[in-house]
């Protein structure tokens, strides 16, 4: 045999049983060739570590661990381990072969992905990797390369084979940074411990990729990458595809948060969030798109309440309300499913359904720009905005009256609640607002609205505002006390709102 595997082990038989038959991937440690079982008579995946490698007793050792370590773990998405064991001075591997493409291939051939596709696959890798660390293992190389696709769309995770066990004091040793640079989480690129935390960073940079289409950071070496995540925040994703909703970029944001101790604290709290994004995403979209189905059919059974035959999905459910004409029933149905519960969400729901907008001027003539005030809540973040109209000052002076001068918009909601964020969208950043909340009315003026239940400066394009919401409320108005520049008047303020969102 030649001193590296390669094509010249095409038609090797492994232990009198694995008949090597194509080379499908090889890397710096090992190759990964199609075999046929002939035991079984099955198609299997056999991964052969390269010679050289295996004279290192501590790259043998770490072989021998992945097998090891996937030996222990059995769920729908990890890709299973089947056999292990050499012949001739080749240790091997043998795993289930996964018919299908990875999903770095899947990036690369159609772009970014659609947002629901994109999260489902997120929830999936999440929940392999949840089985990982209930086992105190941390995987260190989760990136698109190592999540495989199969035929029927389903996620699984792939090669353990950096992964390590948890020490006594919770993390695994310092040392070289191991793992791929375009996901390296802060901690990992500079040699210090690692947790599961570590891999929640890096299946963030996963789904910041998949929604964008590329991975956030470059430089002209891995090393300025991995500097990269240490020192930048990742672009906003809602800046790179405006599409996506509030929920789902700020799961990206926590996932990502350069401190450990600021981001989710178990993937099984980042699954909440990324199941709440992705009920969020298909309210707002209608519909879902035929490569999420499958994935989507795994959103847990009480998310499926409206199925009486568990084979449906709940985004099937979704689809026939929306064609039967109850568009507005499905996404009530939705907001009330008992979602959230971890991580930007903890201990609060989803999305509070809001039935309308009004533009609210009882300072001045009484309304804006009227026929546009829909458009804040039309479920378009960036293609349509409500706008005030232009002023003279900043302040509104000389405009409006009374001991608060300003404008506002109010959303209408089906039902009384009480939401713990409110989430807004603009194309004009930098606008100063209170938000009000009252459970009849509306109020015809500001003093009925009684306290200010949230307030902002300097908002973002994106802006979370948290609200202290005392009883349930069905109006909530965002008054504006210091509008932006204006796009398109030189010297001339406004505020536009492109899109409200409300989370329990």
């Amino acid at each position: 045999m030649s001193t590296r595997p390669s094509s010249s082990m095409i038609g090797t038989v492994l232990s009198g049983r694995y008949r090597l038959e194509a080379k499908l991937g090889s890397g710096g440690m090992s190759t990964v060739y199609l075999a046929r079982d002939d035991t079984l008579d099955r198609p299997v995946a056999v991964k052969v570590m390269h010679r050289e490698m295996s004279e290192q007793e501590d790259q043998l050792q770490r072989f021998r661990q992945e097998a090891r370590a996937v030996a222990k773990l059995t769920h729908p998405n990890v890709v299973a381990v089947i056999d292990a064991g050499e012949d001739g001075g080749h240790p091997y591997i043998v795993f289930e072969y996964v018919k299908g493409e990875t999903l770095k291939q899947r990036i690369g051939r159609v772009g970014a992905l659609d947002t629901q596709e994109a999260i489902a696959y997120a929830i999936e890798v999440a929940r392999g990797l949840s089985v990982a660390h209930a086992r105190s293992m941390v995987h260190r190389d989760i990136k698109p390369q190592n999540v495989l696709i199969d035929e029927e769309g389903r996620a699984k995770l792939t090669d353990f084979g950096i992964s390590r066990q948890l020490e006594e004091d919770g993390v695994t040793a310092t040392g070289r940074v191991l793992g791929t640079t375009d996901y390296v989480a802060p901690e990992q690129a500079m040699g210090k411990g690692v947790d599961p935390r570590s891999d929640i960073y890096s299946l963030g940079v996963v789904l910041y990729e998949m929604l964008v289409g590329q991975v956030p950071f470059h430089a002209d070496s891995q090393v300025g990458v991995a500097m990269k995540h240490v020192n930048e925040e990742l672009p906003d994703v809602q800046r790179r595809r405006p599409e996506c909703s509030a929920a789902i970029a700020l799961v990206v944001e926590r996932a990502t948060a350069k401190s450990p101790e600021e981001r989710y604290q178990s993937v099984a709290e980042m699954i909440d969030d990324l199941e709440t994004a992705l009920e969020v995403e298909a309210a707002r979209a209608g519909t879902t798109t035929g490569e999420a189905t499958s994935v989507l059919e795994t959103v847990p059974e009480p998310r499926r309440k409206l199925s009486g035959r568990a084979r449906w999905s709940w985004a099937a459910i979704v689809i026939l309300l929306l064609v039967g004409g109850g568009a507005l029933v499905a996404v009530q149905l939705i907001s009330s499913g008992g979602v959230g519960g971890g991580g930007a969400n903890q201990g609060k729901g989803g999305a509070v359904t809001i039935t309308g907008a009004t533009d609210y001027d009882p300072q001045g003539d009484g309304e804006e720009i009227g026929s546009k005030v829909e458009l804040a809540v039309d479920g378009d973040p960036t293609g349509t905005a409500w706008e005030t109209e232009h002023y003279d000052s900043d302040t509104f002076a000389g405009t409006k009256t009374g001991p608060d001068p300003g404008v506002g918009v109010y959303v209408t909601t089906s039902e009384p609640a009480t939401p713990g964020r409110m989430i807004v969208r603009t194309p004009t950043p930098g606008w100063n607002a209170q938000v009000f909340a009252a459970p009849a009315g509306p109020p015809s003026d500001l003093s009925g609205w009684d306290e200010p239940v949230g307030e902002v400066e300097n908002a973002a394009a994106t802006q979370e505002i948290p609200l202290q919401v005392r009883e349930p409320s069905t109006y909530f108005l965002l008054w504006f006390t210091k509008a932006s520049e204006a796009r398109d008047q030189e010297g001339r303020y406004q505020v536009e709102i492109s899109d409200i969102e409300l989370l329990e």
